[in-house]
């Protein structure tokens, strides 16, 4: 009896390990499956298709339509927008100096750089970007590429905005001018005593290790002997 338990359990195990390796099999199975659908499609449609198609464009569409059924968080992002988004991590850029955020489809201002164009005439965060130029853009279904578009130019260019601003009644008027913006990723240096030192950083950017190698180097000709970072609210 002892004989046929030890087998038994033997099969068992057997059994429960295909099964478990099977399972990954199975799933990478159903995604190859639905490649080579999707695949086939775009196939028939470029040859077949009444009119002409760009494949490239059906294929982007279709991967930001299968992403928004998922969470609010998964989006894809062309690679034309990441690199016009990752400018302002390369230290400097032109426009009128603002961060944003698309959200229930009205173009919102997160922060105002310190310096910039928008800040100086009185843009604030929370501020709702209506009008671009005495163009509507709110409701229309913004995209980032679109903001870009809108709000880059060339330095001494000028752009007409239309804000609706809480506690206001009518929307403000504010024509700012285009200039270049600085990226600055460290806010403060200096010490808090004679044996410590004191970095704020707002950000992380091309230029970020450079300041704080060069922050590090004067503070440490001030003898420092301990450092506090400060990271609050960097983004």
């Amino acid at each position: 009896m002892k004989t046929i338990s030890n087998y038994l359990r033997s099969v068992c195990l057997i059994i429960i390990a295909i099964l478990t390796l099977s399972i990954p099999v199975i799933a990478q199975d159903d995604v190859q499956e639905n490649s080579r659908k999707f695949s086939m499609l775009l196939r028939l449609i470029d040859s077949y298709y009444v009119d002409t198609t760009n494949v490239e464009d059906l294929t982007e569409k279709a991967i930001e339509n299968l992403l928004q059924e998922l969470d609010p968080h998964s989006v894809y992002i062309s690679p034309e927008e990441v690199a016009k988004m990752n400018e302002p991590l390369k230290g400097n850029f032109e426009g009128i100096g603002i961060s944003f955020n698309i959200f229930k489809d009205t173009l919102l201002v997160t922060t105002t750089i310190s310096g910039g164009p928008s800040e100086k005439v009185g843009l604030m965060a929370g501020d709702r970007i209506m009008y671009v130029d005495g163009k509507n853009i709110a409701g229309i279904g913004l995209k980032n590429d679109d903001v870009f578009t809108m709000l880059k130019g060339k330095k001494g260019t000028e752009v007409d905005l239309k804000i609706l601003r809480k506690h206001e009644p009518e929307l403000l008027d504010f024509t700012i001018i285009r200039d270049k913006i600085p990226i600055f990723s460290l806010d403060a240096s200096y010490m808090i005593n004679r044996e410590t030192g004191y970095i704020k950083l707002n950000k992380f950017s091309a230029t970020t290790v450079d300041e704080f190698k060069e922050a590090m180097a004067d503070l440490k000709t001030k003898d420092i002997k301990n450092l506090v970072l400060d990271l609050r609210g960097n983004g």
